[in-house]
């Protein structure tokens, strides 16, 4: 039977159907609706027959059928802030790739603010397309200092920020990020480390901005006044401008690889060699970071495991099983060639 051909049981106008694969595949119907869905407890013959006869008849799953027939929509609600950020890119995709896996689709929505009434709107646009579940991908907790929690009743898990109430919550310690950008440029022989920290109500920035202090702090060293960005290459170039033309400024940590690759050029443009001159350290690991120049010493952040932790979260209690195990979401310190010892007075 070649794809799209007619099918047994129907005219030359009828598509193939879930029943048609299963005949072919010598399974019944709920089992190729595991397969498709991504389902864990299918042995791999079995999804390489249920695979080989969707090929074979051409089935393609439509998903209002599919939601008319089971009650249910397999999709999962995703707010994020409207950010042209690198992380809040990445974590979108990582999450829509993550719920395919289980067999699930995402609806997005963004916030233009992180005040509660504009998340709450997004929420319920959500509902309104019949999420199942949530995952609140903000930089900070929305509910956290309201007087009422979310109107939601939804499995909701955050990421990036403090849980709410109700909800599971998952992030990667953003202190230990600071710390180890920091840690790295105190252990090369620097004095100090400048700041170029990102904005005050991001709880990511927030928790930075902690953990380069208190590795300070610990380490008997001052502490510079940070200068604040907004996560774009163009405000790290601004701070740039300014910590450049301090020839005691020898080390600067940056909030965001954005902001560190305006930082350079910033220095640069004043004749500062990186990293003769000026050490520089970013975070996220994006991928420009490996070809910039210098390449750029940066802290990885595991957004795969964080999405996928997320994903798994949500659909556990949406099918109500055990919640999986957290992975390790230890932060990472890639070492390239933006960060040295400082200069020596000749």
């Amino acid at each position: 039977m070649r794809p799209g051909s007619q099918v047994q049981d129907g005219g030359p106008n009828r598509s193939p159907s879930m029943a048609d694969v299963a005949r072919l595949a010598g399974v019944s119907t709920q089992t190729v609706s595991r397969v498709l869905r991504g389902h864990q407890y299918v042995t791999a013959a079995t999804r390489e027959k249920v695979l080989k006869a969707v090929g074979t008849t051409g089935y393609r799953m439509n998903s209002a059928a599919r939601a008319l027939s089971s009650g249910r929509t397999y999709t999962i609600g995703v707010v994020t802030m409207a950010t042209s950020s690198y992380a809040g890119a990445v974590t979108q995709l990582r999450i829509e790739q993550a719920a395919q896996l289980h067999g699930y689709q995402i609806l997005g929505a963004q916030a233009a603010t992180l005040e509660r009434t504009r998340v709450a709107a997004a929420v319920a646009r959500l509902e309104g397309r019949g999420i199942e579940g949530l995952i609140l991908a903000l930089p900070v907790d929305p509910w956290q200092s309201a007087s009422e929690p979310p109107a939601t009743t939804l499995p909701t898990v955050t990421i990036g920020g403090p849980s709410g109430k109700g909800s599971t919550g998952l992030a990667v310690d953003q202190e230990r990020v600071a710390q180890l950008a920091t840690d790295h440029l105190l252990d090369l022989g620097h004095q100090s480390v400048h700041l170029v920290a990102g904005p005050q109500d991001w709880a990511d920035s927030a928790q930075r901005s902690l953990g380069w202090q208190h590795s300070l702090l610990r380490s008997g060293r001052n502490i510079p006044t940070p200068i604040r960005g907004d996560w774009s290459p163009e405000s790290g170039y601004q701070a740039g401008l300014v910590l450049g033309r301090a020839p005691s400024v020898t080390a600067i940590f940056a909030a965001s690889d954005d902001m560190a690759f305006g930082v350079i050029r910033a220095l640069h443009e004043l004749g500062r060699r990186v990293p003769h001159d000026a050490s520089v350290v970013g975070v996220d690991d994006i991928a420009l970071a490996a070809y910039c120049n210098p390449a750029l010493t940066t802290v990885a952040q595991p957004f795969t495991a964080l999405t996928a932790a997320a994903v798994d979260h949500v659909v556990a209690q949406i099918e109500e099983v055990d919640l999986p195990d957290t992975p390790d979401l230890t932060p990472e310190l890639v070492l390239r060639a933006s960060t040295a010892p400082p200069p020596h007075d000749d």
